[in-house]
């Protein structure tokens, strides 16, 4: 999934496919190690410009960041809100449509996941504040999608739903980590995966009544 190094200079680029040629950069970078850690050098190297351009171009690093940001945040966003109606253009269940939906958006850019949850920015910036955003907007579809489950199996226990959806959320990061980790695995081998887990989960569910039994 790395990006290839160019070797072209800035001539005979339209200036459009520079940009995203420096965009794809960047979001590998920034996924990859962080905004943190993140060099303006080596994003200019992979491209084949230099760092005077990268600027003129995006501006600051967080400038950049944002850039590579906001298309990850929107994407994401409007995956999970898609997969979240009705059906879904599926049968499958909701959790594994929100799933599968997110396997495949980030599929062949997987590290993009690492640009909207980077713990590495800057507190109090305009990246943080716009990461920040995209946070609390998946989280609030999470709130609704985990009460609406609760409903269906006859609870509506308010602090269950505020503990599924901290449950959900994890377990998203961790399953879509895991997968990062695990190139082979296909978004569709990874939702098969997530739906064996699943039903391996609720065939150990003991009895809600008696949950010590």
């Amino acid at each position: 999934m790395a990006t290839p190094r160019s070797k072209a200079g800035t001539k005979g680029v339209p200036q459009q496919h520079r940009r995203q040629q420096i965009l794809a950069a960047a979001t590998e970078e920034f996924g990859t190690r962080g905004y943190a850690a993140a060099s303006l050098p080596a994003i200019a190297e992979r491209v084949g410009v230099t760092k005077t351009l990268l600027h003129q171009y995006f501006g600051t690093k967080e400038d950049l960041y944002l850039a590579c940001l906001v298309p990850v945040g929107d994407r994401l966003l409007d995956t999970v809100r898609t997969a979240m109606e009705p059906d879904g253009g599926t049968t499958a269940h909701p959790p594994l449509r929100v799933l599968h939906s997110l396997f495949t958006a980030l599929e062949g850019r997987r590290e993009a996941w690492f640009v909207l949850y980077d713990t590495s920015l800057p507190p109090g910036g305009a990246a943080a504040r716009r990461a920040a955003e995209y946070w609390s907007a998946i989280d609030s579809l999470a709130a609704g999608g985990t009460a609406d489950l609760l409903r269906a199996a006859g609870s509506d226990d308010p602090l269950d739903a505020d503990a599924l959806k901290y449950v959900w959320r994890d377990l998203v990061a961790t399953l879509v980590r895991w997968w990062i980790k695990h190139p082979d695995q296909s978004p569709q081998a990874m939702t098969r995966r997530c739906a064996r887990l699943f039903a391996a989960a609720a065939a150990l569910t003991p009895d809600p009544a008696d949950p010590l039994r």
